[in-house]
This record gives C-alpha cells, structure tokens and sequence, in this order.
C-alpha cells in the first residue's frame, strides 16, 4: 500500500529524543522554549505556544480572543471538524462560509455577502478561523479587510500550511490575522508525533494562550492576584487545560524543522510532475495562485464525473484496491450528524458539496519516489478506465 501521507523519521531525529530521554527533564524542561523560538523565528512571528495538538491550539487561541456564549464562529465547511468544533468548546454558535471552486479555501466574496446580510441581522462573527486547506493559504488580504470593516477577529488554521507562503512571507508571520495555527500530526509536513502551536504578535494574547495552556496556573508575580505565601508560590487566575507539549515532541520538532525547507520543496516538485502525469486524464488538478507557495500537504484532484463511466466511490474503492491508499479531506463538516442537529442540511453550501462529491486526496509526502508516483498515476488511469 502506498499511503496517502507519511512521517520521514531520520537518524538526527531519534537522536534528539533519545538525548531528551537521558536528561532530567521529559516535559517543563529547555526544549519546548527552544523549539517555540525556531518556528516563531523562522516564520517571523513574535511569540510561539507549542501545545499537544492544533485542536488544543485552535481552542486557546479562540478564548484569547473572547469567544464565548452567544458570540459567532465562521469558517469553512471542507476542514477537519476542529476548525469548527473549537467554537463549539467555547459555547459559541457556528457558521459556515462556502468555499472558492478554484481553491477550495473559504471565498472572500462569498463571505462579504454574507457579512453585509449578517450585519442587517445583527449576527456578525467575532471569530473568523480561515482553514489553509491542502497548504495553499486564503487569500488574507481581503480576509483582513473585512475583519477590519467588519470587526471580526482572525484565527489562520495553518494546519496544513507551515514552510508554505503567501505574498513572499511565510504562513504564520501575522500580518493578516490575530493568531496562526500549525499542526504537527505525523502526516502533517513536519511532525511531533502529535502537538500543535498557536503563533501571535500580540503580546497579551501570548500571555492568556501560556496560562490557558497550563491549567491557569502562573508563578509570575506580575499576574498574580494575591501576594504570594513564599518561593513556593502558585497561583490559579483563571479556568486552563493541560495542553503542554512533552520535551521528547518538542525534541523531535527541533529536528524536523531543519528540513521544513526541503519538506516542502519535494512536495511541491512532486505535485508538479504529478500535474504534468494527469493532465491528458478527465481530472481537475489543483490550482495554485500566484500569490501563494503551498505548504503541499495534500494533492487533491477532482474527478470530471460527466466524463468517465465510474462513480466517485467505484474510483476511490478501485485505488484502494490496486494498493493506493487514497483518501477524502474532507466530508463537509455541516453534513455532519453533529451540525445537522444544530440546523444544518445538505444544499447548505453548494460549492463544498460539489467538492466533496469530486475529491479525492493522491498520497503526497516527502519521500515518495517518482517510481510509486507513476504506480499511483497507472492505478488511476486503470480505476479511471473501469466500466
């Protein structure tokens, strides 16, 4: 089986954890801060908050921001649920902006619409969380300037995004939102095993993601509320979860992010050649703006239905058969048994649906040889083919 997406775990890599396992420290210890200061520094953000998932990320960055009961959250229906389900944590109501056919990002000119409905009715977001699906980032200048005409805050999902870039800086520099958001499952770009992190330039909302990261618990003086009893001394200001991320991922992230470069470099490579592979079959291959260099997590292709004698499911089934482990980001998070219970229906959000109706995910990952490439690309032509 040739897999949709996969980890590259080198000698330098375990080397580094096994270094963390020899020392005194397995979490709270040197290397989180350390591996926090390269990403900020490498991106060109200010202030980095390693945590043990994007979804953990996703949730602090929502209340550092003030999303709560009775307040909105907007973002795309073709994401992982979390993009959502961050808004949901925070008691908030959420909603769902439809997505660009080209890129299959949420559309800027869709979302004005429904801003300017949405302001009439008095249900604005305070939140906008804006999912960098596949690694391509949205278009955030005009994202930006309706949060500014508007008064919506910005959350980059970048789950899929980090080494990637758009307008010539890299995803998480902050120009265009509050905070960013990466991923560092294995099949992301880079990986911890499992962790995320929340990027800001904003200084105060460093300091509530830190304490909501780690219980609430602080021992600095300054945010104290009550003199401290001793040295010892501990504060709870406020309701926090146990987010932290371990020394040994944090470890592993220092590693990996020496490669990011490189990463993302054969991904891109390899989508090229695999554009130049399909363009005589009947699929729709991604399309790239100009202004953006994808992060390439995911090489989705859209099926041309009106054009072969097979359905979507029979395609996907018969390169699951022939060894290709093909997968579908995502099913539109609206159809979901959870949301429909909130309101949602089918018909919702056309674009995402005729996109989920299409979409198939080819494996892509950093050390996948042009031999299995071209397997992956025959199996399709075959699949393709079948009556």
């Amino acid at each position: 089986m040739i897999p949709y997406g996969r980890q590259d775990i080198q000698p330098p890599d375990i080397e580094a954890v096994l270094e963390v396992l020899h020392s005194d420290f397995l979490t709270q210890g040197p290397m989180v801060p350390r591996f926090e200061r390269a990403v900020a520094n490498k991106v060109g953000a200010g202030h980095a908050l390693a945590v043990n998932s994007a979804t953990s990320a996703l949730h602090i960055a929502c209340l550092a921001l003030g999303l709560g009961e009775g307040d909105w959250l907007w973002t795309s229906p073709v994401t992982f649920v979390a993009s959502a389900n961050c808004g949901r944590y925070c008691g908030a109501r959420v909603d769902f902006v439809d997505i660009d056919p080209r890129t299959y990002n949420l559309c800027p000119e869709v979302l004005e619409k429904k801003l300017s409905e949405a302001e009439k009715a008095g249900r604005l977001p305070k939140v906008l969380v804006a999912v960098h699906l596949c690694g391509q980032p949205c278009d955030m200048q005009a994202i930006h300037a309706l949060g500014q005409r508007y008064g919506f805050r910005i959350i980059e999902d970048a789950s899929h995004a980090i080494g990637g870039k758009y307008q010539r800086e890299y995803i998480g520099s902050g120009r265009y939102s509050d905070i960013t958001v990466f991923s560092f499952h294995p099949v992301k770009i880079i990986t911890t095993a499992e962790g995320g992190m929340a990027l800001t330039n904003d200084e105060t909302l460093a300091t509530r993601m830190n304490l909501l990261r780690s219980h609430g618990v602080t021992r600095d003086p300054e945010l104290m509320t009550q003199e401290a009893d001793g040295p010892w001394y501990y504060q709870q200001v406020e309701l926090g979860f146990n987010y932290r991320m371990t020394e040994l991922q944090a470890a592993l992230g220092v590693t990996q992010l020496e490669r990011l470069d490189d990463y993302v470099a054969t991904r891109n490579r390899l989508a090229e050649r695999y554009d130049a592979l399909l363009a005589e079959l009947p699929v729709i291959t991604p399309w790239q703006h100009a202004d953006s260099y994808s992060g390439r997590h995911l090489y989705v292709i859209r099926l041309d239905l009106e054009a072969i004698w097979t359905s979507h499911c029979q395609v996907f089934e018969a390169l699951r058969e022939r060894g290709i482990g093909v997968n579908l980001h995502y099913i539109p998070v609206h159809t979901q048994p959870y949301y429909r219970a909130l309101g949602f229906t089918p018909g919702d959000f056309p674009e995402a649906e005729r996109y989920y109706a299409e979409a198939i995910s080819l494996p892509l990952y950093p050390t996948m040889t042009e031999a299995q490439q071209d397997e992956v690309v025959k199996a399709l032509r075959q699949s393709l083919e079948a009556a």
